[in-house]
């Protein structure tokens, strides 16, 4: 196995990307593809932080009637959604993950502590990030 230039990286996937070649929601197989380049990155030893946008399910500054901060926090509530969805599939194939947000929300997620964040990587966990900076 090739050595990795970098010791750790941080990633954005679209929330487009993520569906695939349809316009909404998750295709399987684009996940599937996804997490396993994800995969192959930290069984060389990198440790990875990954950005999730959420396009695939809001796009908040089309919808021109709606509050636009409102628009802009179900965008975050998207990324949440495909945060999870790669928390999952990562999961699945034996790769310990910490999902983080920007809002507060316990049941679901930890709240971005920037030092919790370095310290699940160190630990050889992947960090994916919903939420944006958590400011519309």
């Amino acid at each position: 196995m090739r050595q990795p230039g970098y010791e750790k990286v941080l990633i954005k996937i679209s929330g487009e990307a993520l569906a695939g070649d349809g316009r909404f929601g998750i295709d399987a197989g684009t996940l599937e593809a996804v997490c396993t380049n994800i995969k192959e990155i930290c069984d060389m030893g990198v440790r990875v932080g990954l950005v999730v946008g959420g396009g695939n399910f809001w796009r908040g500054k089309q919808n021109e009637q709606m509050d636009r901060t409102r628009a802009d926090h179900m965008g975050m509530l998207a990324t949440v959604m495909n945060a999870l969805a790669l928390a999952d599939a990562l999961e699945q194939k034996g790769i310990p993950v910490r999902v983080q947000t920007a809002i507060e929300m316990r049941q679901i997620a930890e709240l971005y502590i920037r030092n919790r964040a370095t310290r699940h990587l160190e630990k050889g966990r992947v960090v994916i990030f919903g939420c944006g900076t958590g400011n519309p």
